[in-house]
């Protein structure tokens, strides 16, 4: 083996400097002209198709490094590694793996520059976490950093360095499958999430050989697709991007997030891989983000679909000179940034920019000064699925779990309870509750609900089970077309028998874990007919039925909601949903989950948010003509930030330190909180604030801050709340951030129709 050191030879001038990273993927600022000194010599030093290999990301497959015949396509790319012309791989997982590709490149090219190798780890390597949109449904902020943590843990020890992920595109359409990989709708709560995921990736120290890169995707808009269809153009005004889709991302670059991924929608007939704007003038000048950007899959070529490049040539153009810095799976970069550099329509400048973001992404990894700090095979085997993770994993999954409804007070239940039914096509599926983008999750390998009940109840309880009816779907492969079953019912009548003989049902509903996710679009949101009709019999021979809901995204549950006395959403969970969910059914963990998103009562009402702006004609009125539907409400059937406990809680008025704020200075806001009930328990205090009349309309809600606290039963506490000037400011008619004078609105409850109001006024 070729000693690093000297293949990089402007190491022989600045030496090997461990442990120093980038102050923009550290919480502490640290001295970086070293880094900055050596990235400079080593661009010097290198030629223009070394630096423009770079710029280039490859998936990996095991034929492009491994023995075997290679057709001619694979034996490019195979020659291309080899001399040092690729900058980065995804899709190279173990390490393996790893170890192969990155001794192909390091012990072959001239520079033996490393290797950057990227994988979709969405919500855990291994050891599975609830889906983004369920786990951000726990409202903790804690548990969110520490499943990010040991993702990056297990990803890390599989000889990764680089995560896309958090997708933080704000969504309010249920119909987009890929809502299940966001944070739901909310732009505020959706900060902060994005912000513990980042934190939890990436650690307090990105060199550490147990942290990841983060990647903030998809810069911008991606979730604003309309009518719900993926990849499809989003047509947003301006202000609406400002102050609802970019926070997220700015957030995300505070943290210090080490990649940005742009997406593959347009706005306003710019697609966002060529949109100057906003990755140039935006995200790297006025945010000052200094690590690098990556195009979704293929979406530099596709920018010829779009309608806006005849060839590659001219969409190399495009996404480069808007600040696209790597070509993911483009095949562009590689062909045309040299001739694009010859005929003077793009600058070297701009080339050596791009490189020495991307190198002092690989700098801050730590992997310039050791390519395979990454491939231990003994921490592999030690770190990935292990007891310690599936742990967390089932304390992240308990917290996820939103009561809708408990009306009857079946829940909880005893463990000693004298016979229990559990039913439905979900009650022993292992494989569904791992979710959709599920990266490297060993299949079937989850807790079933049928096991995590089992291993609770008494020896005395009796636990039958009856499928009822299939949740199959055509082909689950990733890019296969689906037939969605939503016919068949096989079991209804062994279903029926064995809820006659049982005290209580729990019944199993849902959707099969890649009805959601990428290209996963629907226009149907409904439970099949045949699960409705699975309800509907074992209700009419068991009052007492206990439905759990498996679901990537929000459902109508319009159909046999009114009929159903107790309902858990329990989304897709992860690798312990069963023990998580049976947590929850016999009152080991008591519910504290809250909704991110809103559940509509029909897909018609779709796009559907609670920060609605006024209308001119909004409001109840006795007339037609106002902003309503004439068949229902406009109201949700679950409204954003709405979950129950097994614990009460009331609340009282709210009272303010002064009803006048001024610039510069803030107040408080305070409330009493108490659990009126003997059940000890979290509940997640929620405020929201309305300037009443601005320079453009306003939303009529917005959320600005929350507390999760712990109540011991019959606790009172008063919670205080910093209402600070920041919390008023948006994106004015003026097209910059500020505050301006007026009155406001705030409400604090316990979800965001719940609430109690007072008023204040700002002064500036």
């Amino acid at each position: 083996m070729k000693d690093f050191a000297k293949q990089l030879r402007f190491n022989i001038f600045f030496g090997l400097m461990l442990g120093i990273y980038a102050s923009c993927y550290h919480h502490d600022p640290v001295d970086t002209s070293s880094i900055e000194e050596k990235i400079t010599f080593l661009i010097d030093d290198m030629t223009l198709e070394e630096k423009i290999g770079q710029l280039v990301q490859y998936s990996g497959y095991e034929q492009l490094t491994g023995p075997g015949q290679k057709d001619s396509f694979t034996q490019i790319k195979h020659n291309r590694l080899k001399k040092g012309l690729v900058g980065s791989m995804l899709n190279v997982v173990s390490v393996e793996d790893t170890r192969e590709a990155q001794t192909l490149v390091v012990e072959n090219s001239r520079l033996g520059i490393p290797l950057l190798f990227g994988y979709d780890v969405i919500h855990g390597y291994k050891t599975m976490f609830p889906v983004p949109l369920a786990e951000t449904a726990s409202w903790d902020l804690e548990a969110v950093e520490a499943s990010s943590r040991i993702s990056a843990i297990e990803s890390a020890a599989a000889g990764l360095h680089w995560t896309f992920a958090p997708m933080v595109d704000i969504s309010r359409d249920a119909r987009w499958g890929r809502i299940m990989e966001g944070c739901g709708e909310d732009t505020y709560l959706c900060s902060v999430i994005s912000q513990a995921r980042v934190n939890g990736f990436q650690g307090k120290d990105l060199s550490a050989n147990n942290t990841i890169a983060a990647c903030a995707k998809h810069f911008a808009a991606y979730g604003f697709a309309e009518a719900g269809r993926d990849y499809n153009s989003a047509d947003i005004s301006y202000h609406t991007l400002q102050n609802v889709v970019l926070p997220p991302f700015k957030a995300c670059v505070d943290a210090g997030v080490a990649t940005v991924m742009n997406s593959f929608n347009e706005i306003g007939g710019v697609p966002a891989t060529a949109d100057k704007h906003l990755q140039k003038e935006i995200l790297k000048e006025d945010w000052g983000f200094e690590g690098f950007v990556i195009s979704d899959w293929g979406s530099i070529a596709e920018l010829i679909n779009h309608g806006v490049a005849e060839n590659k040539y001219q969409a190399s153009l495009l996404a480069f000179s808007a600040g696209s810095d790597m070509d993911m799976e483009g095949y562009c970069y590689e062909n045309s940034l040299d001739s694009l550099l010859s005929n003077n329509l793009i600058k070297l400048e701009q080339i050596d920019e791009s490189v020495r973001r991307i190198l002092r992404v690989k700098y801050a990894l730590g992997i310039m000064d050791d390519p395979y700090k990454y491939c231990n095979e003994d921490r592999e085997k030690l770190l990935t699925l292990s007891n310690e993770n599936l742990g967390v994993a089932r304390d992240v999954a308990r917290k996820s779990i939103v009561l809708l409804k408990n009306e009857k007070k079946l829940l909880p239940l005893a463990t000693d309870i004298r016979s229990i039914a559990l039913i439905g096509p979900f009650a022993k599926d292992k494989d569904v509750p791992l979710g959709n983008w599920r990266a490297q999750a060993i299949a079937n390998s989850a807790v079933s609900l049928y096991e995590g009940i089992e291993n609770q109840i008494s020896a005395n309880t009796k636990l039958s089970y009856a499928k009822g009816t299939d949740h199959s779907i055509g082909q689950r492969a990733f890019h296969a077309e689906m037939t969605i079953n939503k016919t068949s019912v096989d079991d209804i009548d062994n279903a029926v028998r064995v809820a006659k003989n049982s005290d209580v049902v729990i019944l199993t509903l849902g959707e099969d874990c890649y009805q959601t996710g990428e290209g996963r679009s629907q226009t149907e949101l409904t439970l099949s007919q045949a699960q409705l009709q699975l309800f509907d019999a074992v209700k009419k021979v068991n009052d007492n039925v206990i439905v759990v809901l498996m679901n990537g995204r929000p459902l109508v549950l319009t159909e046999f909601e009114n009929n159903a006395s107790t309902i858990l959403e329990t989304w897709h969970l992860g690798s312990e949903s069963g023990n998580a969910i049976a947590d929850i059914i016999f009152g080991k963990y008591n519910p504290s989950g809250k909704l991110p998103v809103c559940f509509p009562q029909n897909e018609g009402q779709l796009p559907l948010y609670y920060s609605q702006k006024p209308t001119g004609r909004g409001g109840a009125k006795p007339e037609v003509f106002w902003s309503h539907y004439t068949d229902i409400s406009n109201k949700p059937l679950f409204p954003f930030g709405y979950g129950l406990s097994y614990s009460e809680f009331e609340y009282s008025e709210i009272s303010l330190s002064n009803p006048t704020m001024n610039e510069g200075e803030s107040i408080i806001a305070k409330i009493t909180v108490k659990n009126t009930s003997d059940i000890p328990g979290d509940e997640v205090i929620q405020l929201y604030i309305h300037d009443v009349v601005g320079s453009i309309s306003r939303p009529l809600k917005e959320l600005k801050s929350f507390k999760k606290v712990f109540f011991k039963p019959q606790e009172s506490k008063d919670i205080e709340f910093e209402i600070t000037e920041e919390m008023l400011s948006f994106y004015t008619i003026n097209n910059k951030w500020e505050t301006e004078s007026g009155n406001f609105e705030l409400f604090i409850g316990t979800n965001s129709e719940d609430c109690k109001k007072i008023e204040f006024q700002f002064k500036n």
